[in-house]
């Protein structure tokens, strides 16, 4: 693929991370089958103490005021911490839950966090290190020292962002990045997300570039006013023709350069 220009206004990059940063497989075959195996332990070991209170209370919050009233099926009785007086029998019920809300993909705030959590002490003990494609590091580098500013938005929490970039397999790669981003700030899928984000950037939008693999949020960050460049990066998902033809395509981040302004 050709090289891609930054337009010049650009002051800012957004960057996603699943298949964008980071390969789609060790968010599915690492961090994902991570929660499943250790969930129920976690719960059991954390479930008296106050963040893990505040996940489960997040969780029920959730499905009382968003999946019911939208008649979503869902374990109705699921992360009620309160009513319960066997432990493991609520404790049971948080696991059915957690686990519906993965096999259905979900992309919940109070899910977000909770795994983040859970992934707090796996990246800390060395079980997990975050893993980013070779050139995102060289490329980020380069942006920064031409001016620009690099911020992150994931539908995994701050948390879970900062523990991915934070314990890498390239070090702690945070003094890289100058702000992040998760759904507290809106859907990916809704145009007003990245409005907010240009705002809390303090740049207008047309002076953001995003970088993300999944169209849906490429043509809301477009509706926003925002540059877009879709990443190709093995296992994501297939474009479709008309996207092929729609959108800047890249493979690799070193194909990405700013454009030069000649006075």
């Amino acid at each position: 693929m050709a090289t891609v220009s930054i337009p010049a206004c650009s002051s800012a990059l957004l960057l996603d991370i699943e298949g964008t940063t980071t390969p789609i497989t060790f968010v599915k075959d690492i961090l994902f089958p991570y929660i499943k195996e250790h969930l129920e332990d976690y719960l059991s070991t954390h479930w008296e103490e106050d963040e893990c209170k505040q996940d489960v209370h997040l969780l029920k919050k959730q499905v009382i005021e968003e999946d019911m009233k939208q008649n979503r099926a869902c374990p109705v009785h699921t992360v009620d911490q309160t009513v319960h007086t066997d432990e493991e029998k609520a404790i049971r019920e948080v696991v059915e839950n957690v686990l519906w809300q993965m096999a259905a993909d979900r992309k919940s705030t109070a899910l977000k966090q909770f795994q983040g959590h859970m992934w707090r002490s796996a990246y800390a003990s060395g079980r997990i290190k975050g893993e980013v494609y070779q050139d995102v590091v060289p490329s980020i580098r380069t942006w920064r020292a031409r001016g620009l500013k690099v911020y992150i938005y994931s539908s995994g929490s701050v948390e879970a962002q900062k523990l991915l970039f934070g314990y890498s397999v390239e070090g702690d790669l945070l003094e890289l990045f100058d702000g992040h981003f998760d759904t507290s700030i809106g859907a990916k899928v809704d145009a007003k997300s990245y409005e907010r984000i240009a705002e809390r950037i303090g740049c207008q939008p047309e002076e953001i570039t995003f970088l993300t693999d999944v169209t849906r949020e490429a043509k809301a960050a477009e509706e926003a006013g925002i540059n877009v460049v879709v990443v190709v990066r093995p296992g994501n998902m297939e474009l479709t023709d008309e996207e092929r033809g729609h959108y800047n395509l890249i493979t690799s981040f070193s194909q990405l350069h700013r454009m030069r302004v000649f006075i």
